[in-house]
């Protein structure tokens, strides 16, 4: 599909949420997720076709892939995946939240139901992947100057429509790079910004359709930078102006659309969180939600946009809870919360990416503690 193509459906999109009515949420649970504190149902991506992608801990806290359809309406929705190879030892609570856990993990989508993620194994080295419909057949990734350590190897993290795939390797010091590859999947390249000690890429929709990527890197003091790498190599330094200059502070990036507009955050001097949009010739505009919290670790946090600029993410309140938020094209924003999200700190709406067809995924996390998936149409 090229671009003309994709305004051309973006031009019927744009009309149809003209007319739409108010926003639906509804909830679902991977059939065999736990539901014990730090259990439960993670959604990270979906694609135009409505497809969502993501994984789930068991009650024994061994974490599975899934792709799901239809809303996720029903467990007959869902495809459970697992790399062959993936480690089954007990994680304990709460690995959700730690990607080092043993298990199958999935992070982006394509529009032909191509996925990509990674698994770690029994030794907790990481390996990443790439599976097609039906889902049978695994295709490993190893980055070829990955560590074979624990907490080490490949983390595969975006896939694009022409099937490549981005994301970031630690080698065998547990340095991070950023690396780059292309179906047969044979050959690698890595990268790292000048001045990197530690280079990440955003997951999910960090890489665009034209083999634009995007992400943050760390340099020698702990400050972080965004970055933006061109199909041909070249790299692309940024700062937003009010981000802080201490360890931990900086400007990170979330993801990119196909016509190259990055979104993300920057931690101010105060460690609290801002959200930006960056256009693809670099001007920045900066934005924060009404109600976000303005202490250390509150704020805005973008998480996801898509090809007509519309940005989702959450922000976290004064009392540290999670609340859903979109940005429209224009600078509007609205507010959400998942049904059955906890209102304590370190709970609530967690939204993550929205489709060309402005459909939101994410999860969020209950009074308990448990995750659940959710879909959020306009």
């Amino acid at each position: 599909m090229n671009r003309l193509q994709l305004w051309k459906v973006a031009s019927v999109v744009l009309v149809a949420c003209g007319l739409a009515s108010a926003q639906t949420i509804t909830t679902f649970e991977a059939p065999a997720a736990g539901t014990g504190a730090g259990q439960g149902t993670e959604a990270i991506d979906i694609n135009p076709a409505g497809a969502i992608v993501g994984y789930y801990a068991d009650s024994n806290n061994v974490v599975h892939a899934f792709v799901c359809v239809s809303g996720c309406s029903s467990s007959g929705k869902f495809t459970t995946l697992n790399a062959p190879g993936a480690g089954t030892a007990d994680n304990g609570s709460g690995c959700l939240a730690l990607e080092s856990c043993q298990g199958t993990f999935a992070f982006s989508e394509n529009l032909f139901g191509a996925i990509t993620g990674f698994y770690t194994d029994s030794n907790n080295v990481a390996h990443g992947y790439v599976t097609a419909p039906p889902y049978t057949t695994f295709t490993a990734l190893n980055e070829p100057d990955a560590g074979t350590g624990p907490e080490q190897g490949t983390g595969a993290l975006n896939i694009n429509l022409g099937g490549e795939v981005a994301g970031q390797y630690f080698d065998a010091s547990g340095v991070p790079h950023g690396f780059v590859t292309a179906p047969p999947y044979t050959t690698f390249t890595s990268f790292d910004p000048t001045g990197s000690v530690a280079t990440f890429t955003a997951s999910g929709i960090g890489l665009n359709l034209e083999g634009t990527l995007t992400g943050a890197y760390f340099d020698s003091s702990g400050v972080e930078h965004g970055f933006v790498r061109a199909a041909n190599g070249t790299i692309t330094e940024y700062n937003v102006t009010g981000a802080g200059t201490a360890a931990g502070q900086g400007t990170s990036t979330s993801g990119i659309n196909d016509l190259g507009v990055i979104m993300g955050l920057y931690i101010d001097s105060s460690d609290v969180d801002h959200g930006y949009v960056r256009s693809p010739f670099g001007a920045i505009t900066t934005f924060n939600v009404s109600g976000a919290g303005t202490g250390s670790g509150q704020g805005t946090v973008p998480e996801g946009n898509n090809l007509e600029g519309e940005i989702t993410g959450q922000y976290i309140d004064s009392s540290g809870v999670n609340h859903g938020f979109v940005r429209s094209p224009f600078g509007a924003i609205t507010t959400f919360d998942a049904p059955g999200a906890g209102t304590s700190a370190g709970q609530g709406t967690v939204p993550l990416t929205p489709n060309l067809f402005g459909t939101i995924t994410g999860f969020y996390i209950d009074a308990n503690g448990v995750l659940h998936g959710f879909l959020r149409t306009p």
